[in-house]
């Protein structure tokens, strides 16, 4: 059994950077709400408290009796989880004078192992209301800061195993030493080996579809992107051709993308059967402008037309799914210990008919875990690294009714965008780019004729996981010659402009 460490969520904005800051040092890891029972099984090395929206002195504050957990394992406390741990033993929390949020410098005052390979002074990262005031009387103090006394601390308590707390947080980019400091715990304090790897990863989730599945048959709708495209490689490699993989043409592609999807799946082997659906899609989204009312069309029609194909298959017993990590967690309610569950499917809503069991190879991995088992797998970076694209694809690109002519427009100009990032190699220094096809026609000029044409938004944006992001500052030169590109080759539009608005308030899509 791989050894794992448990993350309590107390409901931080940074569980997950936690999580990823763990998995990195190569250790598995799992997030769980603070008030689900713990699996204290062999391979469990240690447990970390989350941050908290909460202060502690909240009459309804979070709380785990943290010396019984410590009684069994190692326990580190960030931010909120530290406060809990020395209140809970005696300390004093209050609230600050000033809320302390951003860089502060950390000043470290001992050579314990937490702490070590940690410069006497280095930058971290605070966000809280909080400060310890007084430790409790068995506790040393490993670190502090210009404005609060106690950044760090140790807390000595016989019979049992080390209690740690950081007022600050590591997990973040900001804290220069903050991942060396969780590396520390881990493998200093909680005897990890790290042995997280994608090569272990896959050759362990390999044999567990192979026990899962056995001779039974599985049925997937993959979709031409990361997650879909590494799940089926991997159900692949358990049970080959008993995998039957269907991939939909919605009209909604970008452009030639049906054909160069299909033709990576016949490079990697996979059994997968492409369906023209395009009249079917384009029939659904007849009339229809509101974007809600698109989405929902698109997802009852490929549904539609999913079941359909299913059914031509005999005796499938499992649907594969390319579901990740972030859309299972667990996530703790800031205001109070409700659960909510986030659920997701690439085939939600899929007709209970059907009776299929799940299989989801993928359900533990974070987005750039996937992208790493992918590269493990040999799976084409220009498909493991193609930015996101929008489950109903161009549909909430085009902004009111779709047409197949629309369409055609969209995809000449969006693949010219695309091409040029790629050739002036700004392609990955962007998170997600793509162009927006608008209901605006305006005149303009083109040799001796005017020409009375549509308008493309060109869209371009830098961040780390979608929640947040800026828009990109691609060079005036480049954005001229893009705009240059699209008015000369795609017949149909003369105005391009550069949407340069940020997430919030705006999102990354138009609709």
């Amino acid at each position: 059994m791989a050894e794992k460490i448990i993350i309590l969520d107390f409901g931080s904005q940074y569980t997950q950077l936690i999580a990823r800051a763990v998995r990195e040092a190569n250790v598995y890891c799992e997030i769980i709400p603070y008030h689900k029972e713990i699996d204290f099984s062999e391979d469990l090395k240690g447990i970390i408290l989350s941050g908290s929206p909460f202060s502690v002195n909240d009459p309804n504050a979070p709380e785990v009796d943290i010396r019984a957990l410590a009684s069994r394992r190692n326990i580190l406390g960030i931010c909120y989880g530290a406060q809990s741990t020395a209140k809970q033993f005696g300390g004093r929390v209050e609230r600050s004078a000033k809320r302390e949020y951003g860089r502060a410098i950390l000043e470290t005052r001992s050579e314990h192992v937490l702490l070590q390979e940690v410069p006497e002074t280095s930058q971290v990262w605070m966000s809280h209301g909080d400060s310890i005031l007084k430790l409790p009387d068995n506790a040393n103090v490993l670190a502090t800061t210009s404005s609060i006394p106690v950044a760090a601390f140790q807390l000595n308590e016989s019979g049992i195993n080390e209690i740690l707390g950081l007022q600050f947080h590591p997990e973040v980019y900001h804290s220069e030493f903050g991942k060396k400091i969780i590396r520390n715990f881990l493998y200093s304090i909680c005897g990890c080996k790290g042995e997280w790897t994608s090569a272990h990863f896959i050759t362990d989730t390999v044999a567990s579809l192979k026990e899962q599945i056995g001779d039974k048959k599985v049925v997937m709708a993959l979709s031409g992107g990361v997650d879909s495209t590494v799940a089926a490689t991997l159900i692949h490699k358990a049970i080959g051709k008993n995998l039957y993989g269907i991939f939909v043409d919605n009209g909604v592609l970008r452009k030639d993308e049906f054909a160069a999807v299909l033709k990576t799946y016949a490079q990697l082997d996979l059994n997968v059967k492409g369906v023209d659906a395009k009249n079917e899609f384009y029939h659904a989204l007849s009339g229809l402008t509101n974007p809600e009312e698109k989405r929902k069309a698109i997802g009852k029609t490929f549904i539609d037309i999913f079941d359909q194909e299913a059914q031509l298959l005999s005796d499938i017993s499992y649907l594969g799914q390319g579901t990740i990590y972030p859309d299972v967690i667990e996530s703790v309610s800031v205001h109070g210990p409700s659960v909510t569950i986030k659920s997701h499917h690439n085939v939600g809503g899929l007709p209970e008919t059907m009776k299929l069991k799940l299989v989801e190879p993928l359900r533990f991995l974070f987005k750039d875990e996937v992208r790493r088992v992918g590269q493990e797998l040999g799976i084409p970076d220009d498909l493991l690294f193609r930015h996101p694209f929008p489950g109903p694809g161009l549909a909430i690109r085009i902004l009111g009714e779709i047409t197949p002519e629309k369409v055609d427009l969209l995809q000449q100009a969006d693949h010219i965008y695309i091409q040029l990032l790629k050739k002036h190699g700004l392609y990955n220094q962007v998170w997600q780019a793509g162009a927006i096809l608008l209901p605006v026609k305006s005149v303009g000029v083109m040799g001796d004729e005017r020409t009375y044409e549509f308008t493309v938004a060109l869209r371009a944006v830098t961040s780390v996981d979608g929640m947040t992001a800026d828009w990109a500052h691609l060079p005036y030169s480049f954005l001229g010659e893009i705009s240059n590109e699209i008015i000369n080759q795609v017949r149909g539009i003369n105005r391009v402009v550069y949407d340069i608005s940020s997430k919030p308030p705006a999102t990354i899509e138009w609709e």
